[in-house]
């Protein structure tokens, strides 16, 4: 997603400071979806206020696909790089430091930290470089495919590893909000509260397409060299440059890109050539350059196949032993020949949760549609779990999750600090069925 630093010091911001991550080693084996195990994985990890006597008030947020542990605050004086979601996590923030103890982790199979396709494959056999050097070479394209379940396995360990019975709440945005919804089925017991935004039950055919294209733009570069380009001191910048520009594109709206270059020339003129000449390619490009510097091309490679498995539904879609809980006639109207029984899988998986839910959606967001996050609203209303829905008016499209926006911020800050409401599965929920353009007021 989007990067939102400035060239403004980040201690100067009031955000909670420096902060140093941590790396936590588990050294069981982990056994995959794939069905092939890692023999051990380092956790990069970032916490954030004070964790209290009762382990009570822990929050778990769960990262975008770019993201990382790296969440909130600077990681030396002179950093002016701020984490991720400062914005949201900080003293008096809607994830409020001084009342929560915030726990970031970097997934598995990412590029900051934790063990990854950049990590050192201990299966592997050495070899002797150019140099004369024996190498143990990294995993590379040897690393397993991961799912959004995958992560939430690895993060109930950590959640283990620092006594942290029950969260308070697992917030996550985007693909993080995939892994909060992967939570409360996985470990209903071990969270109070889910916070989805601006996200979706699983991905619509165009955006497995769009992420084909991006995966293609990688596949396909000569510098790839199957996925080896580390050991053969290569790149695929061309083609991860080109991948973030496609992703970029879906982050944001056509009046968001029109306000902000329209049809602006960068020289004023046409220069009838295949050079950059419009404000809108130049911003393109920058953004692609800046990503392929910092991120690893089969850690992109990886986390785009993870949203595209992402379903929940996976195992839950059996006839439920309540008849209400399938009958299509209360499934809301939409196009496609199994909307009722993708809205009955729904229904079956959420069932059985324990949490409360607030789900936020943005109604300029066009990869993720507030219409894919009221798909969960409506089948959550269905099992009487309880649930508030707000669709916030933002311009920045699916970005709008990374942005300062008083009436999100504040919906967030609210749920959290709210009692939590002990309701029984068969009580009804908080919100009312949404609309595309209309949502349960918070």
């Amino acid at each position: 997603m989007s990067d939102l630093s400035d060239d403004t010091p980040a201690h100067d911001s009031g955000s909670v400071g420096l902060v140093t991550p941590t790396l936590y080693h588990f050294a069981e084996p982990l056994t995959l979806e794939c069905n092939r195990t890692l023999p051990s994985f380092d956790l990069m990890v970032e916490t954030y206020g004070t964790l209290n006597a009762d382990k009570s008030n822990a929050i778990l947020i769960c990262h975008a696909l770019s993201g990382s542990h790296h969440a909130a605050g600077y990681h030396s004086e002179d950093d002016k790089k701020l984490g991720w979601w400062d914005n949201m996590i900080g003293p008096n923030k809607a994830i409020d430091t001084n009342r929560f103890f915030v726990v970031c982790l970097n997934n598995i199979g990412s590029c900051f930290g934790s063990t990854g396709p950049t990590s050192i494959n201990p299966d592997a056999d050495s070899y002797v470089n150019d140099a004369g050097e024996t190498v143990q070479p990294v995993y590379g394209p040897d690393f397993p495919l991961i799912t959004i379940k995958d992560w939430v396995k690895t993060q109930a360990m950590l959640s283990d590893r620092l006594g942290i019975e029950v969260w308070h709440a697992v917030v996550g945005g985007s693909m993080g909000g995939m892994q909060a919804m992967q939570w409360s089925v996985d470990y209903p017991e071990r969270l109070k509260r889910c916070v989805v935004i601006a996200s979706t039950p699983k991905l619509s055919a165009q955006n497995i397409a769009f992420n084909e294209v991006a995966r293609q733009s990688i596949l396909s570069d000569p510098d790839f060299n199957d996925g080896r380009y580390l050991q053969a001191g290569t790149y695929p910048r061309r083609g991860l440059i080109l991948a973030r520009m496609v992703g970029h594109i879906t982050y944001l709206t056509d009046e968001a890109m029109r306000a902000k270059f329209g049809r602006d020339l960068k020289l004023g003129k046409f220069m009838y050539g295949y050079d950059v000449e419009f404000q809108v390619e130049s911003y393109l490009r920058y953004q692609g350059e800046r990503f392929s510097k910092n991120f690893d091309a089969n850690t992109y490679l990886l986390m785009t196949k993870a949203l595209d498995y992402f379903d929940p539904t996976r195992g839950h879609s059996t006839a439920l032993a309540d008849d209400s809980l399938t009958e299509p006639s209360t499934a809301p109207e939409e196009t496609g020949a199994d909307s009722a029984s993708e809205y009955n899988d729904l229904k079956a998986t959420f069932a059985h949760t324990q949490c409360q839910y607030l789900v936020v959606s943005f109604t300029t967001d066009w990869r993720f549609a507030p219409e894919r996050s009221q798909e969960l609203v409506n089948a959550l209303m269905a099992t009487g779990k309880p649930v508030s829905y707000i669709n916030v008016d933002a311009p920045h499209g699916h970005d709008s999750f990374l942005f300062d926006i008083p009436r999100y911020m504040g919906a967030v800050k609210g749920f959290l600090n709210a009692p939590f409401i002990h309701t029984p599965s068969s009580t009804h929920s908080a919100a009312t069925a949404a609309t595309p353009s209309t949502g349960a007021a918070l």
